[in-house]
């Protein structure tokens, strides 16, 4: 049973690695370049310089996933919408790990003040990430058609949403 916790300095090399993996292997990010640890350093002290959260997914002091939320987009009109990013070891996926850190990344968005958690998924066949966010009461919203370029063929993005807490049935000031 995996534990969900802060990140902390000391698993930057682990969330890089993560990442790494899914930068060079996967379409569920569409970088291109994998980034150092100095780079995953800096978007991990930005995200928690905001106020929100990066979580890891820690069994028996390994480091199996990261999730954070950032703000969908800087202006201030959108300080209420943050976009999720899940991202499971290759060795531990199909364990529960993506689902356990999407639903605790959830709630401390939620305690952030965060009322819309928007999901944008790389590629539409995606089905793990796509089916998780399901799961954890994400909806569809649409899918915009090959926009991204990797691995020698287009890419879609699928959005989704959830909102979370009063969401917008009332407001947030």
């Amino acid at each position: 049973m995996s534990t969900i916790r802060p990140s902390t300095d000391r698993d930057i090399p682990a969330i890089t690695a993560i990442y790494q993996h899914h930068v060079l292997h996967g379409t569920g990010t569409f970088e291109i370049d994998p980034p150092s640890e100095a780079d995953m350093a800096g978007r991990r002290a930005d995200v928690l310089a905001k106020g929100l959260p990066w979580l890891v997914a820690e069994k028996e002091g390994q480091v199996l996933g990261f999730a954070y939320a950032n703000w969908f987009k800087p202006r201030p009109a959108y300080r209420f919408s943050a976009e999720d990013s899940i991202y499971v070891a290759d060795s531990a996926r199909g364990m529960g790990v993506g689902r356990k850190l999407l639903a605790a990344l959830a709630m401390q968005a939620e305690a952030a003040g965060v009322r819309k958690l928007l999901a944008v998924i790389g590629d539409s066949a995606n089905a793990g990430s796509i089916g998780l966010h399901r799961a954890l009461g994400f909806t569809d919203v649409g899918v915009m058609r090959s926009v991204g370029w990797k691995f020698g063929a287009w890419r879609d993005i699928v959005l989704m949403e959830k909102p979370l807490g009063a969401g917008d049935t009332t407001s947030p000031e």
